[in-house]
């Protein structure tokens, strides 16, 4: 197993897109920052465990930027940072090659940035699985629905079937 750290939009949403993967064996929900000096605050990520025999980093940074807004620099980015946070030196390599590879699909820059990990904070138990666990609320209609079906429509032989 190995772990990869992404933030972007809520973290609410990014938990859903990474739960239903194939090949993601956990997914922590919270905040993260970074020990990069631009990025010591918290912002709402995720902690994704994988399997990469199952499904690579690759494959889960281009599902991280096409599931949320990768090229928009708006006021809400200390708290939405559209990051990827590396666990080691190879794994911030591999990423920052990743995302060169991946602008070319988008046509504005990508706003995202590689860090190092530096600290994770878990979200409320009543907020984690959110949902998993709330599926008819208005919020998981409006703004994880969508994301979930760009997931669907794009990547659909990675979905896990009981997400389907």
């Amino acid at each position: 197993m190995q772990r990869i750290a992404f933030g972007g939009g809520c973290h609410w949403c990014t938990e859903a897109i990474f739960q239903a993967l194939k090949g993601v064996n956990q997914v922590d929900q919270g905040w993260v920052s970074s020990t990069h000096t631009d990025t010591t605050t918290l912002s709402e990520a995720v902690i994704v465990h994988f399997d990469p025999e199952r499904i690579s980093l690759d494959t889960l940074t281009e599902i991280h930027l096409f599931t949320h807004n990768a090229t928009s620099n708006h006021s809400f980015r200390q708290k939405y940072r559209s990051a990827v946070y590396t666990f080691s030196d190879v794994q911030e390599k591999e990423a920052q090659d990743i995302l060169k590879e991946k602008q070319k699909f988008f046509e504005k820059p990508l706003v995202t940035k590689v860090y190092p990990f530096g600290e994770f904070r878990l979200n409320d138990a009543q907020y984690l699985d959110y949902y998993k666990s709330n599926p008819n609320k208005p919020f998981c209609q409006v703004r994880i629905e969508p994301k979930l079906r760009v997931l669907l429509e794009r990547y659909s032989t990675l979905i896990q079937k009981s997400n389907r």
